[in-house]
C-alpha cells in the first residue's frame, strides 16, 4: 500500500468515525433504527471505496480508444488532456505513445526502451535534443518490428531519451509514412 493510499485509508476512517459518531449521539433512543441507518452508509462508504479503487480500470472502459478502420487508417480520439495517443507494437511490446507533429523522431523513455528489449545503460548517447526541459542527451536506435493492426513497419529509426518523459512521444520519422494526418471533430485521422 503506497502512503498516498494509507493517507486516503486513514482519511476516510477518520471521516466514517465522526459521521458514526455524531450518528450515534443524535439516535440514542432508536437503537434498531440507527443500527439499519448505519449499515447503510457502511455499504455506501464500502461502494465509494470501490469505485475509488477500480477507477483506473472504468476509465478505461469508457474513454474511447484508437481504432483501426479499414487496415490503414487509424483513428484516435482527443484524450481529456488535450492530447493524442497511439499505441504501438514495438517488437510485439505494446508502448503508448503521445502523437507529437512537433517532434523530428521517435523518442522512447528509458522505461519504454527497457520493455522492448533495449538495455538504455549500454546505448551510446552521442546525439541531443531540445525539449521542453532543455537540452538531452539521446541515444540513436533502430526498432526491428512497428505494428499497428495490419500495419508493420520494420528498422524505425527512434532515440532513446537520456532524460526523464512523461511518456514516449510520436514524431515525424514514423508519422511521415503515412499520406494523410488530419484533425477533425476531436480526432486524428492517420491515413496510408
Amino acid at each position: 500500500m503506497s502512503s498516498d493510499q494509507t493517507a486516503d485509508a486513514i482519511y476516510l476512517s477518520l471521516l466514517g468515525g465522526a459521521l458514526l459518531l455524531s450518528y450515534l449521539l443524535a439516535s440514542r433512543i432508536n437503537i434498531g433504527k440507527m443500527l439499519q441507518q448505519m449499515g447503510i452508509w457502511v455499504l455506501i462508504f464500502m461502494g465509494a471505496i470501490a469505485v475509488i479503487g477500480m477507477w483506473p480500470e472504468i476509465q478505461r472502459t469508457i474513454t474511447p480508444r484508437q481504432s483501426v478502420v479499414d487496415g490503414t487508417t487509424i483513428v484516435l480520439p482527443r484524450a481529456r488532456d488535450g492530447h493524442y495517443y497511439l499505441t504501438l507494437d514495438i517488437n510485439n511490446v505494446p508502448v503508448e505513445f503521445v502523437v507529437d507533429t512537433g517532434a523530428s523522431q521517435v523518442v522512447l523513455t528509458q522505461d519504454d526502451a527497457k520493455r522492448i528489449g533495449l538495455n538504455p545503460s549500454s546505448l551510446s548517447y552521442l546525439g541531443t535534443a531540445s525539449t521542453a526541459n532543455g537540452t538531452v542527451r539521446t541515444a540513436a536506435v533502430r526498432l526491428d518490428t512497428v505494428s499497428l493492426g495490419a500495419i508493420t513497419d520494420t528498422s524505425v529509426r527512434a532515440v532513446v531519451n537520456d532524460g526523464q518523459m512523461f511518456g514516449s512521444l510520436l514524431g515525424m520519422t514514423y508519422l511521415s509514412n503515412f499520406d494523410s494526418i488530419t484533425i477533425k471533430d476531436g480526432q486524428l485521422i492517420l491515413s496510408r
